[in-house]
């Protein structure tokens, strides 16, 4: 099959979701079909476009699988609604056009949101095109930007809902990571038919259970203290002020515990300012991929934090890379959700109500008093993902969706 895929991010650009589909292109490719790139100028890691790519609004690449198409991502003020919307808007349209300008039709589209503008080049390539339109969804927008107060205004969440639902009711099948996720789009389109749960993967291969004694862990100078780590974005869905209260309450008594708070995001500036005067926090830069095994295995206890209400609408992939890398999980989320369900369920943590600093401060000082226990939940953690579905597996998963599509079409 030719296969084309529109997306916010891909290889070498180390955000989460173009970690997920380089990984997901590279095991179709595996299985025989030729796959087309149209996606950003790498920028995600320090919201610019990354040195030797700027220049040009458009780059395309040739491989021996296909092609990558890049087009220029229109970075604006993380904290300025107007300036990312008109970011939106502009990589969306070059998208769209890259997108259209295809010598060769594609066999079916794939396209990944948020952001959800993109639903619409999906939809409007596959139409013309006479393809069908695989819409996955990563995280439910607007409902996260709504639930974090990032919107606000009832008209722009009106379009932007009503956005929403016309991409879901015009793809042939939306993809979601979880349960929660397929219940909240087939509530918003009136039909479960169209929507399939095909969960990120874990690729226990690379990310596995490894000493804490590593070269990161070094450079922190924390000997021997507990480490508790955040590692991804820091932007307005992560309650981070749990991880610096904590902190503050427990300087000068719990003297042992070093908090590292790895990423960058809009809410860093004023967290790090909020952290003036306690040794017992360090910030460090987003790391390289292939870093990735070695950071994880640097913490003794890994957060997993979102705002109230966003659970339901996103599965933080980290959390699985976590369990795959032999580490115990405190989660600050909404009960009953996918995360807080696979940490109880699977005993490889601890779940507790989200933005409850009251809960959180206990529940990690109950894992910090028995460290025994929290090597316990970490090998039943990766024991859970050795029988989660692998990168060729959520390939697999993928092609047969494509397969069956194209039939129904045909």
């Amino acid at each position: 099959m030719r296969i084309l895929v529109i997306c916010p991010h891909f290889d070498p650009d180390p955000a989460p979701t173009g970690v997920v589909i380089s990984e997901i292109v590279r095991n179709l490719v595996d299985r025989g079909h030729e796959v087309e790139i149209v996606t950003s100028l790498p920028w995600y890691r320090n919201h610019d476009v990354e040195p030797g790519w700027s220049g040009r609004l458009w780059r395309t690449e040739r491989t021996t699988w296909g092609r990558v198409t890049r087009v220029h991502p229109f970075p604006g003020n993380k904290s300025n609604l107007v300036s990312r919307a008109a970011g939106f808007a502009g990589f969306t349209a070059l998208a769209g056009l890259a997108g259209l300008f295809r010598r060769r039709r594609p066999d079916v589209v794939l396209t990944m949101s948020p952001p959800l503008t993109l639903g619409l080049v999906g939809w409007l390539v596959a139409r013309i095109r006479r393809a069908p339109f695989v819409f996955n969804v990563q995280d439910i927008f607007p409902d996260v930007a709504v639930e974090v107060g990032a919107i606000t205004n009832r008209r722009v969440i009106g379009l932007l809902s009503w956005l929403e639902r016309f991409v879901y009711r015009r793809a042939d099948a939306v993809t979601v990571l979880s349960e929660d996720l397929a219940e909240n789009v087939a509530a918003k389109i009136g039909t479960a038919d169209r929507v399939r749960v095909i969960a990120n993967f874990v690729d226990t291969d690379r990310l596995h259970p490894g000493p804490s004694d590593t070269p990161y862990r070094a450079a922190l100078n924390a000997g021997d203290r507990t480490v508790v780590m955040y590692a991804g974005n820091l932007g307005f869905s992560q309650p981070l002020e749990l991880v610096v209260e904590t902190a503050r309450r427990w300087d000068g008594i719990y003297n042992d515990v070093l908090f590292v708070i790895n990423g960058g995001g809009s809410a860093r500036p004023a967290l790090e300012r909020s952290v003036d005067g306690l040794d017992s926090v360090r910030f460090v830069d987003f790391q390289p991929a292939e870093r990735l095994n070695e950071v994880l295995a640097s913490a003794d206890i890994h957060l997993v934090l979102l705002r109230t209400g966003l659970a339901r609408s996103s599965v933080p992939s980290k959390m699985y890379s976590i369990l795959a890398a032999g580490r115990p999980v405190l989660a600050s989320v909404d009960s009953g959700t996918e995360v807080a369900r696979v940490v109880t369920e699977h005993h490889c943590g601890v779940a507790v109500p989200p933005e409850d600093i009251d809960a959180f401060a206990e529940a990690l000082r109950t894992m910090l008093d028995d460290p025994e226990r929290g090597r316990e939940m970490g090998q039943r953690g990766r024991k859970f993902v050795e029988t989660w579905v692998s990168p060729a597996g959520v390939a697999a998963m993928y092609e047969s969706l494509f397969l069956e599509l194209r039939r129904e079409i045909a």
